[in-house]
């Protein structure tokens, strides 16, 4: 081939971006010459991708906040679907985010360009039907867990098991010393980090929850210090009018989310993938989460599984406490981040189980073996 191969990514969150920037540095360090353009964020930028679409103009989460901003979210839509039909890519990636990912390789395949899907959407946990319409439109499927596999095997799609991403990229170089003293923290003071997620919806639902919570917490436990690691998909000021009164309270960083789980001694998390980092961290956690009434209504009779947690979902049972939609009361929340904090016994189980989380992740290099799949996709061997 006389010109670069040329991929497209497309992640539509913080964590696709992390995850989608690491293939394409290991696929960049197996010596393959190619150009990338992506839908992603500033890991995907510092990786030398040409951003195409800022996936924080993508922040929507839940069915009814879809509905609202469907207009907005088609004409971002129709803008990548015209980069695809113009860049002509050899591949398309897509990472996870599926229903915006999922109409983006319509187009391709009406291109006849291939397309990899990484990071399976949980269609193994609620509508399940749409594994016929990914097995119709993506060339192959880079999963990340193993029981994923079988699962695709038997609709007849193309899939390979990759591993976790998280195993090799979740991780502080920083003791649990060094990390209190980096984030202002220092000392033996009980430590509860908030991680209310990467959307802007999302953490504008969530983040006040915690925040009650908190107040709550600190009446009963004054000494409390607290962390918040903003994500890089979130402007400034967002989370400061969020927590209103409460944010002179709370030690806001810019990213550093392994640092800040290093330092805590028990994290309030949103549900997503913040809880599988949360679990290699092997930090206690309590999962809030909340949509819109109406997106929950609609969720809650597809869901095929007891819990939403990822961490309780590798898990295969409950092992964190989870605060879901009309559950997630400050109170409750307030007296489970206590028991953790007080509770040594109860922490220690929480510690266990969540190593046991881990070892369930895989042995790493999740990174490498999609970008060599990326890399006989391009040359025509993959199989």
């Amino acid at each position: 081939m006389s010109r670069p191969y040329k991929v497209m990514f497309s992640a539509g969150e913080a964590s696709g971006d992390m995850h989608a920037a690491n293939a394409l540095r290991s696929l960049k360090a197996q010596g393959i010459e190619l150009e990338a353009v992506a839908v992603g964020g500033p890991k995907l930028a510092a990786e030398g991708a040409e951003i195409l679409l800022d996936c924080r103009e993508l922040s929507v989460i839940g069915i009814f906040e879809v509905l609202i901003q469907y207009r907005r979210l088609l004409k971002k839509l129709n803008f990548v679907r015209d980069c695809l039909r113009e860049q002509k890519p050899d591949l398309l990636v897509i990472v996870d985010y599926p229903d915006f990912n999922l109409k983006l390789a319509e187009t391709a395949r009406e291109l006849g360009i291939p397309v990899l899907f990484y990071v399976s959407p949980q269609v193994w946990a609620w509508r399940e039907h749409r594994v016929h319409r990914i097995g119709s439109l993506v060339s192959m499927m880079a999963v990340i867990f193993p029981f994923e596999v079988a699962f695709y095997e038997k609709a007849g799609v193309p899939v390979r098991y990759v591993g976790h991403p998280l195993v090799d990229e979740v991780g502080s170089d920083l003791s649990r010393e060094q990390a209190r003293e980096a984030l202002g923290v220092a000392g033996e003071a009980p430590v509860v980090a908030l991680l209310p997620g990467s959307r802007r919806g999302e953490v504008g639902r969530i983040l006040p929850v915690m925040r009650d919570a908190l107040e709550i917490l600190r009446r009963q436990r004054p000494d409390v210090r607290f962390l918040l690691p903003v994500a890089g998909t979130l402007e400034d000021g967002l989370v400061d009018n969020l927590l209103g009164d409460s944010s002179e309270a709370i030690i806001r960083v810019r990213g550093r989310a392994y640092d800040v789980m290093q330092a805590a001694d028990a994290v309030l998390t949103a549900s997503g993938t913040a809880t599988l980092e949360t679990a290699m961290m092997g930090t206690p956690m309590a999962i809030v989460y909340r949509v819109n009434w109406l997106s929950y209504a609609i969720m809650s009779r597809m869901i095929r599984i007891p819990d939403i947690g990822l961490v309780n979902i590798v898990a295969g049972r409950r092992i964190v406490q989870e605060f879901v939609q009309k559950q997630a009361r400050p109170e409750a929340i307030a007296a489970e981040l206590q028991r953790l904090l007080d509770d040594p016994g109860y922490a220690a189980q929480m510690r266990a189980e969540l190593a046991q989380v881990q070892a369930k992740m895989g042995e790493g290099g999740a990174s490498d073996k999609v970008a060599a799949l990326i890399g006989e996709m391009l040359t025509g061997k993959a199989a």
